[in-house]
């Protein structure tokens, strides 16, 4: 790419703006579109055009950027433009189902425009900063042709042809987010009950997790290869979690996520695998039962 490559942008909730703002800095034009006006101000300070409508915005690129609110907005902005897009490349960074990107796959396919889904992990301050990365599956001359502008926002990571997986990856790891930031909640809960702020519980909380991650690749390794009975492994009667909710009982506090935690360790108990390693309520988790 020797000559610059113009991007418009459709949609500027937080993360949007962020994604533009990102690629002011370089040589490439960018136009931002947005369905509620006023959003833009601070983009055409800095050099974006902000176009009329999205089909204006997309007859003014070769690369369009779709940041919307969910799956059912992307065909509600694009269909009615559908014959504008084809010969261009769509990047939808809009969080849908893995499902939902391969329906998304197929329908540029169809049209004649090259497609590639995002998954962003990070949020819009960490945009075009360290740490900030962006997960991408689909049309993979696409993503090469445009990587040093995807560059611009983090990195980029491809995972293949198939248009879900960057969908699957973002919510595996956002699923281990959540559950995390709930165990954190639930600590918080049982310390404020002796006067403990949730900050001051976060400061010994965080390098503790942190720790704990390490132990990750070993449950891969035992996941992997099947066998849960391998020696070293904390075993799920060790596991028992009965004293935390005792605990969170006589405090007077809820225990949903520790419960649920719980609740996967006794169905593997009560099939017989007690002796065997925590890391069997993976089972539990891999059927749905």
């Amino acid at each position: 790419m020797n000559a610059p490559t113009a991007v418009s942008l459709l949609g500027l909730g937080e993360m949007g703006r962020a994604l533009a703002g990102a690629l002011l800095p370089g040589d490439h034009p960018v136009t931002v579109w947005n369905r509620t006006p006023g959003k833009a101000a601070d983009l055409l300070s800095r050099g974006a055009v902000e176009a009329e409508s999205a089909a204006s915005a997309v007859d003014t690129a070769e690369l369009i950027v779709v940041c919307l609110f969910d799956h059912a907005s992307v065909h509600e902005i694009l269909d009615p433009i559908v014959d504008r897009l084809r010969s261009r490349t769509v990047v939808n960074l809009t969080t849908t189902s893995p499902e939902q990107a391969r329906e998304l796959g197929r329908w540029a396919e169809t049209a004649g425009i090259d497609y590639l889904d995002g998954g962003i992990m990070a949020v819009p301050s960490m945009i075009g900063n360290p740490g900030s990365e962006i997960l991408y599956s689909g049309d993979e001359s696409a993503f090469e042709r445009f990587r040093p502008i995807l560059d611009c926002w983090g990195t980029s990571s491809y995972f293949g042809e198939d248009a879900g997986l960057a969908s699957l990856y973002d919510l595996a790891l956002l699923a281990g987010m959540y559950v995390m930031f709930a165990g954190y909640m639930q600590g918080a809960a049982l310390v404020a009950t002796a006067g403990v702020s949730a900050a001051d519980f976060a400061g010994r909380a965080a390098p503790w997790i942190a720790a704990m991650t390490g132990g990750l690749e070993e449950y891969g390794r035992v996941i992997d290869g099947g066998d849960y009975t391998v020696p070293g492994q904390q075993s799920l009667d060790f596991s028992d979690l009965s004293k935390m909710l005792e605990a969170a009982e006589e405090v007077g506090v809820g225990s949903r996520p520790i419960a649920m935690v719980q609740e996967l360790i006794s169905a593997q108990r009560e099939a017989g695998h007690g002796p065997e390693a925590f890391a069997r309520i993976y089972e539990s988790v891999r059927r749905r039962d």
